[in-house]
């Protein structure tokens, strides 16, 4: 054994030399959990979610309409609730799913918002209607609406098939 001092047994001592493993590791899990946080309120804004669907809906629009001309073929979009379909016309005059195209497949809006279209040529939509888009490429303006407890948004398409939508407005009453 080596020489007593007083109570404490001599010993060399050792020098810090940088972080340990758990340090680390708590400063990653705090980051992580930081982060986490950050992201889920960035994602759950409703008024970044209602435009978000906006923007999603303006672009299916522009194609549908365009790969109405493209197929000479007439599709339609149905919307209601959650939800919104696109279609196709059949020889026999009957309107069938359209499921041949990734962009215009069935789409789930996120929870807390809506899609209702309101006008289809100047006149009242039945919550049921199916808007076309003809083969022509001349189609009537129509006017959608997107609602959530962040505000509301209007998609609306022209006659030229350009379709726009105006900045989250916001909700007055509650959502749909």
């Amino acid at each position: 054994m080596g020489p007593l001092t007083g109570n404490r047994i001599s010993s060399p001592r050792r020098k810090a030399a940088g972080f340990t493993l758990i340090e680390i590791m708590v400063v990653m899990l705090i980051t992580g959990i930081s982060a986490g946080l950050i992201y889920a309120n960035i994602d759950g804004d409703p008024r970044r979610n209602i435009q978000r669907e906006a923007k999603l809906l303006a672009g299916a629009l522009e194609h549908a309409a365009a790969l109405a001309q493209w197929r000479h073929q007439t599709l339609g979009i149905s919307a209601e609730g959650r939800t919104y379909r696109f279609w196709w016309r059949d020889p026999d005059d009957r309107w069938k799913p359209f499921v041949e195209d990734e962009v215009l497949a069935a789409h789930a809006l996120p929870d807390g918002v809506s899609v209702m279209p309101t006008t289809y040529a100047g006149t009242p939509v039945p919550p049921d209607a199916i808007l076309p888009f003809r083969p022509s490429g001349r189609n009537e303006p129509y006017v959608l609406v997107l609602a959530s407890a962040g505000g509301r948004v209007v998609v609306v398409g022209d006659p030229l098939n350009r379709v726009s939508f105006s900045a989250v407005q916001a909700e007055s009453g509650t959502p749909n």
